[in-house]
Parts: C-alpha cells; structure tokens; sequence
C-alpha cells in the first residue's frame, strides 16, 4: 500500500499514443511492453466478474482484432511521422515500406513507430525499454528500435522459452517470444543483475574451493548471473493466475524484468497492460506504475484484478484517467467508438457485456441473480443500450419482445444517453412487473436508466447479483444464497 503522500498510480483508459504524448519528458525508469504481435487473429476475452479460474460465471468477449490493413489512415500516419519524426526512425520507416510494400507488417511497423518514439522520449536517462514480441516481427521491430534508441543502447536479446500448445508436424514446435532490451544511455543504465540455478553435472557437490554450494530436492547447486535465456511456464489453463485473457503473461516474467531494472519507489510504464500483470508486478514489489489499454474490458479487468489481489482499500492508490465524468465525455466516447461506450455502460451497471456486439438483438449484456436459494438454477437480466439521441416506443417494446422469448429471461434494463420520451416511458410503464422467487419481491420488469445517473452512482432496481453467492463458493464458505437476499 502506497503511504498518502506518494503520487498516485494512474490508469489510462484511451489510445496509448495520446496518453504518452502528454506525460512529461524523462519521467518513467522503466518500460515493459507487449504489443499486439500481427498475428492475423481475433482475440477474444474469457473472464469473470472476480478474475479467478474457479467462478462459475464467465464470458467470451472479443476484445481485439490483431489484424493490420494498409489504410487511407495509415498512408495519413505514415505521411506525418516522416515529415516529423528524428531522420534515423524516418529513414527506416521509409527502408521497411520499400521493403515489404503496402501490406499488414507495414501497416503495424507505421501504427508502431510514433509510440517507440513517445516512449524514448519519456525514458529516463538511467531508465530500460523491454519490448515483447514474437518471431514474427521482431527482426523488424528490432531495426526500429536501432533507428530510436541507436544501436550502441541495444541490451540483450531475451529468449523466454516456454511449453504449452501442440505441435505442428511441418516445422519445430515454435515456443519462444522475444524480449527485446534495450537502455536510453547504455552508459548509465540502472541494471541488478539477477541469479539464476546452475546445477552441478550429475547434481552431485564439487567442493571447488571458494565456490558456494547450495542443495534442493533436485540436487547440488551453484548461483550464477542470470543468462538471456528464460524457462518460465505459461499461464496455463489450469493456473491459479489464468484470467482468460488472450495475451496474459506470467507474474513471475514481469517480477523478474522490474527487479532488474528498477528500484522501489521507481515508475514502471506499460502502454500495452492488457490484464494488468506489469501493474500487478510493480504494485507487489513496490513500484509506483502507469498504465494505459484502449479498451474498456482492460481497463475494468485491471481494477478488479487489483482490487481482488490487494483488498478494496487499493482504489485509494490509483486514479483511473479517460472514463467518461460527465454527458460530454460519455457522448465522445460514442462518438469515437460505439462498441466501447455500450461496454462501458454494461458494466458500470453490473452486468457482463456481450460476447460480440454484432447480431445480438439489440441486447449488449446480461446481469444473471439466483432462482432459488441454493443458486442452482439463474434468471437473466437483458441490458440494452441505446446511444443515439432518440429511443422510440418501438425499442422499448423490442426489448420487451426479447425479454420475453429468451430462455431464464426475466427483466430488461434499457440504458440510454437522455431521458426518454413519453411514449417511451409510458411503454415501460405498462410492461408489468416481476415476482422474484426466493422472497416474493416484486420488480419492475422493465426499467430506464440514463447516463446522467448512471454518472450520479444510480443503478437500476433489480434482484441480488449471483455474484456474492459465487465469491463464497469460490472461497470454499458454505452459504445459503437466501442469506445473501
């Protein structure tokens, strides 16, 4: 826990490269990043409300595209950061869409370059960049990173090797990601080499003089600097630290680059954070962190992450930066990307988003709450959210029709941007009301909420969540879930 008067962590919710162009120069000592590696697949997120295997409510919810497309924008990108960034990162911008032409690896080389330019520009003198990728780009990445930190500051090349997956019959089996590190001064780089386990030949002691000697259940052993080569295991499916999310790393990695490279109280920054492990790392070892994600899921992941890890207190440490505070904010949010602004707004009513925010029938989450009192059998909240300026009776009356014939469908939340209109509200007046089960309260089955109340801390008036009954069972505590009404 960060004593009070230390500056607060920050969050960023928004596009990386308009977060980093407002922090100051030379102001961060250490970077880890993990950017999307052009793979040419969609990510899709499976999580619960808790960040933990073992809940028994989760979700697939695509989280991003990692495909790149040589756009009308990205010839506008290109243009702009030839015209204006230091000639050695223009110039190899330049060599590589000569190179490989107008395709999907230029495409993610011109999104790449300003952020790696951003990024050395706010990196201490004595401060690290570690940035993780796979085979498939790191040659490239590799001569971009020439071009902007100069050669001279390339550290190491990191091998994390790892076994997960199956095999292909056509090739060796491909299980490593590359780490590349490079320093802003190679000369005054802050760098605690790290040991590592060297186990004698047939693990047996050698009694070399002045060399110490340690032993475990394996066998006989000697401390040695740390090599570029890391066996560290995946977050399996079966791991207590698997959040379901597509790129997750292990805590153990992230552990490993902080303590080498930064002291406490330093400022690790991670652009790309993902599920939050580079956050989840510094705040363990004592690092002051920022973290930014383009996306909403990140973003409240991340919090619930921290706050399941370090208790509820943990929100008193850091400031969550970019989330709509007001009308205004919730309609740029929209405006810039309508699928994130319906997150955003299921789940600040404590329902999960959907899967795909395509061909849904006009419902963007669901909320589920027990039947009976022993959560064996849940009845389903339909959220739907409307961000236009106008809601129709029309709409009201779809979302009653989809209440009505989906399956454990009991009750309908409709969310707007304003308030509705009286024939709107006078449809969700007559829509009747439900009787909940396990106690005979009646609620009504469909109800409005508007953003202006949702930022006032209103949520709607609807049955106890399934989601303490789930955090009993997954702290093995033996509860009736009528207890929980």
């Amino acid at each position: 826990m960060k004593h009070p008067e230390q500056p607060l962590n920050e969050l960023f919710y928004g596009d990386n490269l308009d977060v980093l162009r407002t922090l100051p120069s030379e102001s961060v000592d250490l970077i880890y990043l993990d950017p999307p590696f052009n793979s040419n697949r969609n990510y899709s997120v499976i999580f619960n409300r808790h960040g933990t295997k073992n809940a028994d409510v989760s979700a697939q919810i695509q989280a991003f595209e990692d495909t790149w497309r040589w756009t009308q924008k990205t010839e506008q990108d290109y243009l702009e950061f030839i015209a204006t960034a230091p000639n050695e990162a223009a110039n190899a911008l330049t060599a590589f869409r000569t190179l490989l032409g107008e395709n999907d690896a230029s495409a993610y080389l011109v999104n790449m370059a300003p952020r790696l330019v951003e990024l050395h520009r706010v990196l201490k003198d004595t401060g690290s960049l570690y940035l993780h990728c796979d085979p498939t780009m790191s040659h490239y990445l590799k001569i971009l990173l020439d071009a902007i930190f100069d050669p001279r500051n390339y550290i190491n090349e990191i091998i994390w090797a790892y076994k997960s997956g199956g095999a292909s019959k056509k090739h060796f089996a491909r299980k490593h990601d590359v780490i590349l590190f490079y320093a802003k001064d190679y000369r005054n780089k802050f760098f605690d080499i790290q040991k590592e386990k060297s186990y004698n030949r047939d693990y047996k002691p050698y009694r070399f003089k002045g060399i110490k000697e340690y032993e475990d259940d394996r066998g006989w052993y000697t401390l040695v600097n740390m090599r570029d080569v890391w066996n560290i295991p995946m977050v399996g499916r079966t791991s207590a630290e698997r959040l379901g999310y597509p790129t997750q790393k292990p805590l153990a990695l992230l552990e490993r680059i902080i303590e080498a490279s930064t002291n406490p109280d330093d400022v690790v920054l991670d652009p790309f954070c993902g599920c939050g492990t580079t956050i989840d790392a510094a705040e363990k070892l004592g690092r002051h962190w920022i973290g930014i994600d383009i996306t909403y899921i990140a973003v409240d992941l991340i919090v619930k992450r921290l706050e399941h890890t370090y208790g509820a207190g943990i929100r008193d440490t850091f400031e969550v930066l970019g989330m709509p505070k007001d009308l205004a904010g919730a309609q740029a949010l929209f405006d810039r990307d309508p699928f994130e602004f319906e997150r955003w707004a299921v789940s600040h009513i404590g329902a999960q988003p959907n899967e795909r925010q395509v061909g849904d029938r006009g419902i963007d989450g669901v909320s589920l709450f027990p039947l009976d009192t022993k959560g064996r059998k849940l009845g389903k909240v339909l959220v739907s959210v409307k961000g236009g300026k106008t809601v129709t009776p029309s709409m009201v009356r779809d979302l009653a029709g989809t209440v009505e014939h989906t399956t454990d469908a009991h009750l309908g939340v409709l969310v707007t941007m304003g308030p509705l209109t009286r024939g709107s509200q006078e449809a969700i007046d007559r829509s009747g009301s439900y009787s909940f089960p396990v106690n005979g309260q009646p609620y009504p089955r469909l109800q409005h909420i508007s953003v202006p109340e949702i930022l006032q801390g209103m949520r709607p008036y609807l049955p106890p969540t399934y989601l303490p009954y789930i955090e009993a069972k997954r702290q093995k505590v033996q509860v009736d879930a009528g207890s929980l009404f």
